[in-house]
């Protein structure tokens, strides 16, 4: 193998080749060192803690490993990892709804118990937060995967367009109808 040095020099895209010509993993640890941290953040966004957020970039890196070989180059390999990330994590939630009902529930039950409705505003900040966070649970994983790109992590219009293989007003349509959504069910909870 290549001093990792060298190795660390190369673009993700030729990694990406050298990896699916010679499927070896001290080049894929490579590529896991670049963007594990990158992965671990988003599926962050869609985990209900740090360690279930842990299980779900080891099942992205595994399937990726496998996978890889469908990279074609079309887009960045960042574009492809982010695409393939979010819609691993939508699956993920799609799969596990009832699960996610349940424990909203159980939040509820212990926001209740735990909030102490004195005047502290960063406590009042803290609600809001937590009521944005419980709102953006309730909306369609795909609408909330929309608001974390363009919001969380500020991607642009057109990245959105590349990312998901739609036109600019398909775009702009899916973030205002997720914002609509996300906004009922925030008002709902007030």
């Amino acid at each position: 193998m290549e001093a990792k040095d060298k190795l660390n020099t190369i673009s993700d895209e030729e990694l990406v080749r050298r990896i699916v010509k010679s499927n070896d993993t001290l080049l894929f640890e490579v590529l896991y060192d670049r963007f594990s941290l990158v992965v671990y953040n988003k599926c962050l966004g869609f985990a209900k803690d740090e360690d279930e957020a842990k299980d779900l970039t080891q099942d992205i890196f595994l399937k990726l490993f496998v996978k890889l070989a469908s990279f074609k180059g079309k887009s960045k390999f960042s574009t492809w990892l982010y695409a393939f990330t979010y819609n691993h994590c939508v699956n993920y939630v799609n799969r596990n709804v009832e699960k996610k009902i349940s424990k909203k529930a159980v939040e509820v039950e212990l926001a209740d118990d735990l909030v102490d409705l004195d005047e502290d505003v960063s406590a009042f900040e803290q609600m809001k937060v937590e009521m944005l966070k419980e709102a953006l649970g309730q909306i369609s994983p795909d609408d909330k995967m929309v608001l974390l790109m363009k919001y969380q992590d500020q991607m642009s219009i057109k990245e959105i367009e590349e990312l998901l293989g739609l036109g600019e007003s398909a775009v702009k349509m899916r973030i205002k109808r997720a914002k609509d959504k996300l906004i009922d069910a925030y008002s709902k909870m007030s």
